[in-house]
């Protein structure tokens, strides 16, 4: 009895974290294409960083969460922001130092990883976010691939074939177990019955 509990607890479990799956994998690729890039989720948007250059933080490969920013003036020492370094590239570092010039703000930058700061400051009006703290390494590689031609259809696809493959697996023991039953039955039913100590003439 113990054994089929298991058994049971352990089949509810991988189903659970299918669908899981299949819900997020989802998600990514409706955000990403509805938002145009990275996916959102209750105001925060989704980075993914692709270089080593804030860990052991911030890990190569994770997608970490960001807030928007409003007052791109009001950033102080120590925060993380993300932040357009070029037209192509978008950077998140840390602050290490603050300049203000009237209304101007200049902030000095520098990767946790990195020995030596950022060879250009950031002007506030290139601040994009602030980084919130939560970061789930890893996952940004399978958001890239969720974003190209290919992977976005095979992110949908594969993990509903993984259930149903799960599902036709399941199916197929249930019904082994049945018919292991049937015979069982079957072969008890064809035995003539016998009385103990009876012997034959």
């Amino acid at each position: 009895m113990k054994a089929k509990r298991i058994k049971k607890w352990i089949s509810s479990i991988i189903t659970t974290i299918l669908f899981l799956v299949l819900v997020f994998m989802l998600f990514v690729v409706i955000s990403s294409k509805a938002s145009g890039g990275e996916p959102q989720f209750l105001g925060y948007q989704l980075k993914t960083v692709l270089s080593g250059s804030m860990e052991p933080g911030i890990k190569t490969g994770s997608i970490i969460a960001v807030k928007p920013a409003e007052d791109k003036t009001h950033f102080k020492k120590g925060d993380v922001i993300t932040f357009k370094a070029d037209e192509k590239t978008i950077v998140t570092h840390r602050i290490i130092e603050v300049n203000k010039n009237g209304t101007d703000v200049i902030y000095r930058t520098k990767g946790d990883n990195n020995k030596t700061a950022d060879m250009e400051p950031v002007l506030s009006q290139n601040v994009l976010a602030k980084y919130t703290g939560f970061t789930l390494p890893y996952v940004g590689y399978f958001i890239n691939f969720s974003q190209s031609k290919n992977g976005s259809a095979l992110l949908l696809i594969l993990p509903g074939l993984l259930l149903l493959g799960y599902s036709i697996i399941s199916i197929w023991r249930a019904i082994a177990k049945l018919m292991i039953k049937r015979l069982l039955r079957k072969t008890l039913k064809s035995q003539p019955n016998q009385l103990d100590g009876e012997n034959p003439i």
